[in-house]
Order: structure tokens, then C-alpha cells, then sequence
């Protein structure tokens, strides 16, 4: 069965498809969806098997995989990672919401949804209210991996209409906010108590770093 294609305007979307979209993640479904950077695909963090579709629509290993989440706001990351230090919280409220990805120690309720060993997290509030919306709705975060194109030209997917081509027939939902950008979030990394460079992406660093 094909996926939806559900059209939502990033300004303001409509509640009553925000809360069919979320129905669908209760039920593990795996949507595409618009952030403040790249296309995502993901799915509720605490359903299982939703994960495993979402690594195996991405050719990955779950034990091995870099997802990320998406959080509504600061305000529950620490369900997920370890005490962190004044100089990385100092950053993550400066910045966020944002186009950046911090990577964070994991604490122990991160390998058990994931089902890997994994030490670290990322974290995301992304500026946009789709993503933001949805996660408030459900009430938990959803995982985020980008949307590649295998072009050797572009390398992120940006137009919905093409993403919903490619994956119909993989997820549940494509979500249609618009064309994305073609360049991902910046990474940040504060596991050693102090902001680090790993990637320079949409976000800038200057003011930061």
C-alpha cells in the first residue's frame, strides 16, 4: 500500500493532520518529513520495531547506526543523556532551536531503545514547527536519519514530490512542507564538557565557537 502524501504549511499546520500523522507513529509507522536543514525519515524512539524498518529502508545495522533525535525543546533531553556541563548547556540554549546536532553522552535509556551499546546521542530541536509539533503530539521524540540521493551532484533529496517517488512504497507517510534544503544540520560535539566542531553544516559557528 502506498504511502499518504499529506501537504502541511510549516507557518501553520493544520492540527487535525498533525494528529493523524502522530496516530501513525503510535502504530509504528515511519514517516519523511521537513526540518530546518534536510528531509528526515524516522519514527517513534520508543517503538522498536519501527527502528528496525527505518534501518533497514536506510541499509544500515541499528547497533551501528548515528540516529538522532528529535526533541520538542531542552526541556526533556535529559530523559536521555548524562549531567551536562554549564559551557554545553550554555551553547545548546543559545542555539537551539536551530540547525545544529549535538552529539551527548548517552545515559542508560538510549542503548535500550535502540537496542545497541550505544555511549552517545544526538539530539536535535529543530526550527521548524512540523517536526516540533509532532513530537509534542506524541510526546516523545522521533529519530531522524537524512534523506541521501544516491546523484553524484545532490546529495540530499530536496523536493517532496521526488521523495515521495523514491520512498512510497518504503513508509507510511511523506510529509509535503515544501522543498528542504540541500545541506544538513552543523554537529556539535559537548561529551568532553566543552563545544567541538565535528561538522559545519547549515548552522553557523562563529558567534559559537
Amino acid at each position: 500500500m502506498a504511502a499518504e502524501f499529506i501537504k502541511l504549511y510549516a507557518e501553520n499546520p493544520e492540527i487535525r493532520k498533525i494528529e493523524r500523522i502522530v496516530d501513525v507513529l503510535r502504530n509504528g509507522g515511519v514517516i519523511i518529513y521537513p526540518t530546518d536543514t534536510i528531509y528526515g525519515m524516522g519514527c517513534d524512539i520508543r517503538n522498536q520495531r519501527a527502528i528496525e524498518r527505518v534501518a533497514r529502508i536506510k541499509g544500515i545495522n541499528v547497533k551501528k547506526s548515528n540516529f538522532s533525535f528529535i526533541c520538542y525543546d531542552l526541556s526533556n533531553i535529559s530523559e536521555f543523556t548524562r549531567a551536562l556541563s554549564t559551557p554545553v548547556f550554555k551553547v545548546m540554549k543559545k542555539t537551539l532551536p536551530g540547525p545544529y546536532t549535538f552529539i551527548l553522552e548517552a545515559n542508560n535509556n538510549v542503548p535500550k531503545m535502540l537496542n545497541s551499546n550505544k555511549k552517545t546521542v544526538g539530539i536535535r530541536v529543530p526550527d521548524h514547527d512540523i517536526p516540533r509539533l509532532l513530537v509534542k503530539e506524541l510526546g516523545s521524540p522521533i529519530i531522524t536519519t537524512s534523506i541521501r540521493d544516491e546523484d553524484d551532484v545532490i546529495e540530499y533529496s530536496t523536493d517532496p514530490e521526488l521523495i515521495y517517488e523514491k520512498y512510497r512504497d518504503l513508509v507510511d507517510i511523506v510529509i509535503d512542507g515544501g522543498y528542504g534544503q540541500n545541506v544538513p544540520s552543523t554537529i556539535l560535539d559537548g561529551t568532553s564538557g566543552v563545544v567541538e566542531l565535528i561538522r559545519e553544516g547549515l548552522g553557523p559557528i562563529d558567534e559559537i565557537l
